[in-house]
């Protein structure tokens, strides 16, 4: 196995539209990279179009990109391994890592979420299953996979227990069109791309049902004030949540139309079922995970998260968006 540096093979477990966008710029960085994902079929199209018309359409793959049907071959050919599963994925993916990894290998993940049965980060998880042997980093931050590949710029950040990863990462990814940051809070980092989908979820609710411009800022701010206090009880830096993977990935979500937890929100507002809306987004919506893990954790550590735990209700409790909006303005008067 080549020494670990910036320029050793990298395989991206996960070849939905943000998995590939990431292969896609490791590719063009020069390294080489080899993209895994479990539907076999799609990945025999995109070597035959060079193009993920599913999840990524109208972006050229580079001919230089290894799209990979076989799991171990991929594993065994790379250095550093980049996860970008949903996160209901995540640990059967890191099951699978487990048989084939050595020390040598470095860990990065692109997952955003709590695993919903346990409340845990995905870090953690690895750390249950993996130890603590081996180097790891998330990638997180403001950043829709489509203008990657149209290269349009982005920023996000990259956390690591361990420098020289997030910093070969960045410089890899990094040039005109996309500009990674490097950090060390790792907790703080997922937390912030984790419960930021709950919150979006409930802005797309509040633009749906008409409340407005000032409804929908104060709920990005409160909701920034809510990801901020859970990530410290977890153990997080207070200062992470107002960069790129806090508040940058929040005021994004919360904004744009090509948010999938926006989307949902948007659709709960018009009347639909979960279901229906999730067959008119056809990608995975990790806001619902992240809601019942937010709410279970909120409870356990005893934090107030009123607009997640309202999310939490509508969802799953049957109770109706209007009626959950206004259990959130009659509470009481408290100091900010």
């Amino acid at each position: 196995m080549k020494p670990s540096k910036n320029d050793a093979p990298i395989a991206i477990i996960g070849s939905g539209s943000w998995g590939t966008a990431l292969a896609f710029k490791f590719s063009l960085a020069g390294r080489k990279t080899l993209l895994w994902g479990r539907n076999k079929n799609c990945l025999k199209k995109m070597i035959k179009n060079r193009e993920n018309k599913k999840y990524l359409p109208n972006v050229k793959l580079p001919e230089s990109l290894i799209i990979e049907t076989c799991f171990e071959k991929c594993i065994d050919e790379a250095t550093d391994i980049l996860v970008a599963t949903p996160s209901h994925a995540f640990r059967h993916i890191i099951s699978l890592l487990k048989k084939k990894l050595t020390k040598e290998h470095r860990i990065c993940w692109a997952t955003k979420g709590f695993e919903a049965q346990t409340g845990k980060l995905p870090h953690q998880i690895i750390e249950e299953l993996l130890g603590t042997k081996n180097s790891m980093a998330v990638l997180s931050g403001p950043s829709f996979a489509v203008e990657v590949g149209r290269k349009l710029p982005t920023a996000i950040t990259i956390a690591s227990n361990n420098k020289a990863f997030s910093q070969d990462l960045a410089t890899s990814l990094s040039d005109e069109h996309f500009r990674a940051y490097t950090a060390e809070d790792i907790t703080g980092v997922e937390v912030g791309g984790a419960t930021k989908n709950v919150v979006a979820i409930g802005a797309g609710i509040s633009d749906g049902l008409g409340f407005g411009k000032n409804a929908r800022i104060a709920l990005i701010n409160r909701g920034l004030a809510e990801m901020t206090r859970l990530g410290v009880a977890l153990g997080a830096s207070k200062e992470t949540f107002m960069g790129l993977s806090g508040m940058g990935d929040l005021v994004l979500t919360c904004t744009s139309d090509t948010s999938r937890n926006r989307q949902m929100g948007l659709a709960l507002a018009k009347g639909k079922t979960i279901k229906e809306a999730q067959q008119d987004i056809q990608q995975v919506v990790e806001g619902l995970y992240a809601a019942e893990a937010v709410w279970k954790l909120a409870n356990e550590i005893e934090i107030e998260m009123p607009i997640c735990k309202a999310v939490y209700k509508i969802l799953y409790k049957n109770i109706s968006p209007r009626e959950a909006a206004q259990s959130l303005m009659l509470r009481e008067i408290r100091t900010e």
